[in-house]
């Protein structure tokens, strides 16, 4: 999916990421030093989107941080959907040792379900 958060200065910033989608809540797993993580430090709402140009989906809502220890069954979606431990500190490109719980507060374009 697509993530847009905002800077400081108002303009956005937009990254991929990847997510586990649960009961209207999407679940995204990031390294807190992430120039996301720090936008959404500062202006929580953010605005989602997935990539399918035939079938769009686009949501906003307002991130929830959560630092570990992380759920058992969000480790484990995780790794069912991505083969992705998220727990791990070595990773290549530093330790994700933050989880966004982000519920939908609007659809502004399909939803996962359709």
């Amino acid at each position: 999916m697509w993530v847009c958060t905002v800077r400081a200065d108002g303009s956005p910033h937009l990254t991929p990421a990847w997510f586990v989608y649960e009961g209207e809540t999407f679940w995204i797993c990031l390294n807190g030093t992430s120039v996301k993580n720090r936008n959404a430090s500062h202006h929580p709402t953010v605005s989602l989107s997935l990539e399918d140009g035939n079938t769009p989906v686009v949501a906003e809502g307002s991130v929830k941080v959560h630092e570990r220890p992380y759920p058992d069954w969000v480790i484990a979606a995780f790794f069912d959907k991505f083969g992705w431990n998220i727990t791990r500190d070595d990773a290549d490109d530093g330790a994700y040792d933050v989880l966004w719980e982000l519920p939908v507060q609007r659809w502004l374009m399909g939803s996962p379900q359709e």
